[in-house]
């Protein structure tokens, strides 16, 4: 196949995610190695969730890390748009040709029908999914249906019998009972069509060449191929990356590991160092070599050395590795340019050097005070929990219902951490001041310093999520069972 073509679809809903980085950094190596094109497409059919911020912080995070793209909804190109949300009529247009041809039906079924229709299909341990209700609906029910404007999506079928196979570029052949498929819906009751749905009329009208992705989507392929089948179009090759993983060998996530770019890249990391690091999982150099840049592993690289096992993400090793970077590759003045350059950045320091002013009597004073600013982690103890009012049990509840309070804010600023957090002392019936007790130990590494609320937003989630796990660590971790109860508790707070 010629013009080799790969894409990058990150969802604008969240923190930029190094799961991100790793499967763009394969699909850009790969496009590369074969002088194809590299696209970016932000997947951002989600209203609720997406977020131009978010989209900001993407394109920002894959550009420090030298991940650039030859199309995008930023420097465009022949197949744009490059937003999912400003191609709503291609779906449209695209869901009418199914509809004509019957591969897909209207569905008007309720919300409460189909929880119940789950509830009794996992209550009978059968497989759940949609039972076809809606099939049975005659032509002129459904006009009638739709001039009454009755609010409906529209699903594609699924064959009743026999298997879906398909080749895998690492995996081979691989096949999928056809009875494991739901009718998928592909277009929304708010006209913006689902993941699945938009993924291939984009692949195919962006011409993509190569669907280079993570392993998680592998169960979904039924559903892309008969797609592909229903518009009578060739498929391009699929490529199912195995995910990244914790130590524990579970699924790389935030709740075990920090997993945004963007706490890398506020710890001081540097991003040849975290792109090298990500080229490791599972695949190497020809030479064995371990420390490689980004033009090696593009020049050198071959999708065939990619290894199924599950990589696993070991900041240890990703520490070793950007060690080895900094005495490796600076000289001591480009060393102390860029500590300076991370460690002092104006519009940071503009924001602590008044909290830590006001505190100071001299200058030397400066460097206990603000160190938890720059620092890493910080050195804590269980005894360092002990207070007059709050036991270890519930500084560990305060610490996690903090967390979670604080990754469901939409805006970060000093104000909504304060907000949440007063919130969650008067839901608690505690004294904000015995609430922010544990915070201070677990954020700055002392009861009495600046600011908690200050430094949280300072600091940032990804830090202060960081922070408030280790601390929760430190006070005896959250076992199954606790973790169950805590959520139960949290769900009934006011």
């Amino acid at each position: 196949m010629s013009n080799i073509r790969t894409r990058i679809a990150p969802s604008p809903t969240g923190d930029p995610h190094v799961g991100t980085a790793y499967i763009a950094l394969f699909n850009r190596c790969f496009a590369n190695q074969q002088q194809g094109k590299f696209i970016l497409r932000i997947e951002d059919t989600d209203k609720a969730r997406s977020s131009s911020r978010s989209e900001q912080d993407i394109l920002q995070a894959l550009r420090w890390l030298g991940l650039d793209w030859d199309e995008g909804p930023d420097n465009g190109g022949d197949y744009g748009p490059y937003r999912q949300s400003e191609r709503s009529e291609i779906y449209s247009t695209h869901s009418q040709i199914l509809l004509e041809n019957g591969c897909a039906f209207h569905c008007f079924c309720t919300s409460e029908r189909l929880t119940l229709l789950r509830q009794e299909q996992i209550a009978n341990k059968q497989q759940v999914g949609y039972d076809g209700h809606c099939l049975h609906l005659t032509p002129g029910e459904v006009k009638a249906k739709l001039e009454r404007k009755e609010e409906h999506v529209i699903r594609m079928k699924i064959p009743e019998a026999g298997e879906c196979v398909f080749d895998d570029l690492l995996r081979g052949e691989v096949r999928i009972n056809w009875s494991q498929i739901d009718m998928q819906v592909l277009m929304k009751s708010d006209g913006l069509p689902t993941y699945h749905f938009a993924n291939v009329v984009d692949d195919h009208l962006m011409a993509i060449s190569h669907v280079i992705r993570g392993e998680e989507w592998i169960n979904s392929m039924p559903k892309h191929v008969l797609l592909y089948e229903y518009f009578g179009w060739e498929a391009p090759i699929f490529c199912h990356m195995p995910l990244l993983r914790n130590p524990d060998k579970s699924k790389l996530s935030k709740r075990k590991n920090p997993t945004s770019i963007g706490y890398y890249r506020a710890m001081g990391y540097m991003p040849a160092a975290l792109t090298n690091y990500l080229g490791m999982m599972g695949w190497t150099m020809p030479s064995g070599e371990e420390k490689f840049s980004l033009d090696e592993m593009a020049k050198e690289f071959d999708i065939s050395r990619v290894s199924l096992g599950g990589p696993i993400f070991d900041r240890e090793k990703l520490d070793w590795l950007n060690g080895k970077y900094i005495r490796e590759d600076l000289s001591d003045a480009e060393f102390m340019a860029q500590f300076a350059s991370w460690a002092f950045q104006s519009e940071k320091m503009a924001i602590i050097v008044p909290l830590i002013k006001q505190r100071v009597e001299r200058f030397s004073d400066v460097a206990d005070l603000g160190q938890f600013f720059i620092s890493a982690d910080v050195s804590i103890a269980s005894g360092d929990f002990e207070h007059k009012s709050i036991t270890p049990e519930l500084g560990l509840k305060i610490l996690q219902f903090s967390l979670w309070h604080l990754e469901a804010l939409t805006e970060w600023n000093r104000e909504s951490v304060e907000s949440v957090l007063q919130g969650l002392a008067t839901s608690l019936g505690l004294k904000i001041r015995d609430l922010l007790f544990p915070l201070f130990i677990a954020i700055t590494g002392k009861g009495v310093s600046i600011s908690v609320i200050e430094s949280i937003a300072i600091l940032g989630l990804d830090i202060s999520r960081a922070r408030l796990r280790d601390g929760i660590t430190v006070l005896g971790g959250v076992s199954k069972k606790l973790a169950k109860n805590l959520e139960k508790e949290y769900r009934l707070l006011d």
